[in-house]
């Protein structure tokens, strides 16, 4: 009955006991936003990123989404060295200049993309991967020009494009000329199309506003992962403007594709052998 009586380390942090082990718990385990099952974080990381139980697909970041798309994990990126210039001096609760700072340490990223190329199942791709945790993936110049490069790099070398988009929308601190990205990215897929290249769209959760309304939905195959958020406006706003009670898993990928707004949805574990199909199809 000795460890009734055993006592434990104080707060001041003294040594356990001899015999008694500490064993250290914190961060091994993960909690589903979907089924609530905790689950041993191996064992997402292990199913890429999905929850084991349910199903559901935990948010990831760009460079983990180009890991898991290229060959090896293994590519090149491009135009790490374009930064935003803070066209307007935007000011909101703090300065633009400092926001993109905080943000650029955060994540180790200039900006809200990371556009790369390399093999993807032995075919030289371009992909470009959205991040979200940079001012929520939004789109601004710097977004919409490295995509455009990636692109043009495309039509250079007669590849294919993959973006995989997880935004916000375009970005409000520079204004008008974020909202002329929109233009500017269609106007270049429209060359990629006329050159009977492939894009492809992966919409991710979430992909919403002024990236909705211009490449994300572009694509000559447009796919989403399971249950992400997809849609311009957010439902919110949409019930308060129309006064009416929208239907169950509004702007979800599965009500998106079966009303024909998306090509499938593709789970993530499957979403590289999907591409790789599409790619040969395409190129065939």
């Amino acid at each position: 009955m000795a460890w009734f009586t055993r006592q434990k380390p104080s707060i001041e942090g003294n040594p356990p006991e001899e015999g008694e082990k500490n064993v250290r718990t914190e961060g091994l385990w993960e909690k589903c936003e979907s089924c609530g099952q905790i689950i041993w974080r191996k064992a997402v990381e292990e199913h890429m990123r999905v929850c084991p139980k349910c199903g559901y697909h935990f948010r990831i970041g760009a460079a983990e989404r180009l890991q898991q798309l290229f060959d090896d994990g293994v590519y090149t990126t491009h135009d790490s060295n374009l930064r935003s210039s803070d066209p307007l001096q935007f000011v909101d609760s703090k300065p633009y200049t400092q926001r993109l700072a905080d943000m650029q340490k955060a994540t180790q990223l200039p900006d809200a993309v990371i556009c790369a190329s390399g093999l993807l199942d032995g075919r030289h791709v371009q992909i470009c991967a959205l991040e979200l945790k940079f001012i929520g993936g939004s789109m601004g110049a710097v977004v919409g020009e490295k995509i455009t490069r990636a692109i043009e790099r495309a039509l250079k070398e007669k590849t294919a494009v993959v973006i995989v988009s997880a935004s916000g929308g375009a970005r409000m601190q520079e204004g008008a000329i974020s909202l002329m990205q929109l233009a500017k990215l269609s106007a270049a897929l429209m060359r990629l199309d006329e050159a009977r290249l492939p894009y492809i769209s992966v919409l991710t959760d979430p992909t919403t506003g002024g990236v909705t309304a211009s490449f994300a939905m572009l694509g000559d195959l447009n796919i989403a992962e399971p249950g992400a958020l997809i849609g311009f406006a957010g439902p919110r706003v949409i019930e308060q403007t129309i006064r009416q009670k929208l239907p169950e898993g509004f702007q979800r990928s599965e009500f998106l594709v079966e009303h024909g707004f998306l090509d499938a949805v593709v789970r993530r574990p499957e979403l590289k052998g999907y591409i790789s199909n599409a790619l040969n199809f395409f190129l065939a």
